[in-house]
């Protein structure tokens, strides 16, 4: 199994934090917008991909996600494509169901699509029908109108609700919203503000990020230069420690570091869709904030997609600046949409690719794994491996960051503040 990820770089506009390869799609190429051909070039790495497979069955996929940039910037001409591509490339079509890929009648695989609110107009939402979409991932970011300036967001805090109601009268009865921390100015009565109308739209799925000064960005830019300040460690303590509580009492499992569900519903009001997904998860309840649930099933609605990154599983990153995963490898695709179009209309794959040793598969464990709320399975370890990691875990367990319970290794709630070093302490130099 693997999850299949396409990357969709246009924006109608950037914001000021994004460290994404991304474009803004104003140029034509001959009497062809660049949308079409890119994603001319889409369906053709899936096919050079899978045609290079030694003759093989294609891959199984367990999840398809499209990420940007943003996706819904893409025609509905150019999605169908798309799907018709991916349906005929990885014979997945037994498994979308009709009416948009959310049928009962099987396993449904999670196909997510990411979305911007002021993209999901009504035309919008009720072209969703003809595609095998089941969720959506949206940015909200926050619902503040004058910090969504700030980023340079094109919508406004009331589309994002417009968007949710639209979306759910279309039937997507998965929907993940983005949230940010920590704003330059921002006070804790703010934040509280933005979590009271994130928990109103009554999502699925939240995942709530602080803001990130990444170099090379327009916001790390006015850091640089003395125009916004960061926020100090104990506001963000605090911030993060009310998304935790609030988000846990209002009945979500806080499965990863940045990433909360909606717990399972009681056995009787599941419907048959949902009970495969939760039959696929781990029976493991969160480590990350002590559930009063006696839930026996983790949320039907984490994203398995993500969650495919954290547990080891392979994926296929299909577009420009998109990484793959498995058969003891990693790479990566240029960074440069004209760049990537010209090799695959040449036949050629534009990536470069490394082997991952044992050190370094061990090391993206700890990098992954302990962002989860199991945490690392100690018996997926080798033994020199595993004696390896609790020596160094041992020290940490007693200062209260990590713990072991169940033959599995996990942050603790304190040790989540201080994640990053806690992992460069069991890495492998």
């Amino acid at each position: 199994m693997a999850g299949l990820y396409i990357h969709i770089p246009f924006c109608a506009s950037r914001c000021i934090y994004c460290g994404f390869y991304s474009t803004v799609p104003s140029e034509r190429v001959g009497a062809r917008p660049v949308e079409e051909r890119y994603v001319d070039a889409l369906c053709h790495e899936m096919e050079l991909k899978e045609g290079g497979r030694d003759g093989g069955a294609p891959a199984e996929l367990s999840s398809i996600y499209l990420g940007g940039g943003t996706p819904s910037q893409l025609s509905f001409p150019s999605l169908q494509k798309l799907f018709r591509t991916i349906g005929r490339v990885y014979r997945t079509e037994n498994r979308w169901g009709g009416g948009g890929g959310r049928s009962g009648s099987a396993a449904p695989m999670e196909i997510t699509m990411e979305c911007n609110p002021d993209d999901v107009t009504v035309a919008f939402a009720r072209s969703l029908h003809s595609l095998p979409v089941n969720r959506i991932s949206m940015g909200a970011q926050t619902f503040s109108d004058r910090r969504l300036r700030f980023l340079h967001r094109r919508h406004t805090a009331e589309e994002v609700g417009t968007a949710v109601s639209r979306l759910r009268e279309a039937g997507i009865g998965n929907i993940s919203v983005d949230l940010m921390f920590g704003f330059p100015g921002e006070t804790l009565e703010e934040w509280n503000e933005d979590i009271d109308r994130l928990l109103g739209l009554d999502v699925e799925h939240v995942s709530a990020y602080s803001l990130m000064y990444e170099e090379g960005t327009p916001l790390h830019r006015l850091l640089r230069a003395g125009k916004v300040r960061e926020i100090d460690d104990e506001l963000y303590r605090r911030m993060y420690d009310t998304l935790v509580d609030r988000l846990g009492d209002a009945g979500y499992e806080h499965y990863e570091i940045s990433n909360f569900a909606r717990l399972t519903p009681a056995p009787d009001d599941e419907s048959p869709a949902l009970k495969p997904q939760i039959s696929n998860l781990k029976s493991q309840t969160s480590n990350l904030k002590p559930q009063t649930s006696n839930l026996k099933s983790p949320s039907p609605f984490r994203s398995r997609h993500n969650s495919a990154y954290w547990h080891d599983v392979p994926y296929i990153g299909i577009g420009t600046a998109a990484h793959s995963y498995g058969n003891g490898k990693r790479s990566w695709n240029v960074s440069d949409i004209r760049a990537y179009m010209d090799a695959i209309r040449e036949d050629r794959l534009p990536c470069e690719e490394e082997r991952i040793d044992a050190d370094t598969h061990y090391n993206d464990t700890v990098l992954t794994a302990l962002r989860t709320c199991e945490g690392i399975e100690l018996a997926s370890l080798s033994a020199a491996y595993r004696t390896y990691l609790m020596h160094l875990a041992l020290p940490l367990q007693r200062q209260g960051l990590l713990e072991e319970k169940g033959g599995w290794l996990h942050l603790t709630r304190k040790g989540i503040y201080v994640s990053d070093s806690v992992m460069s302490e069991l890495m492998k130099v």
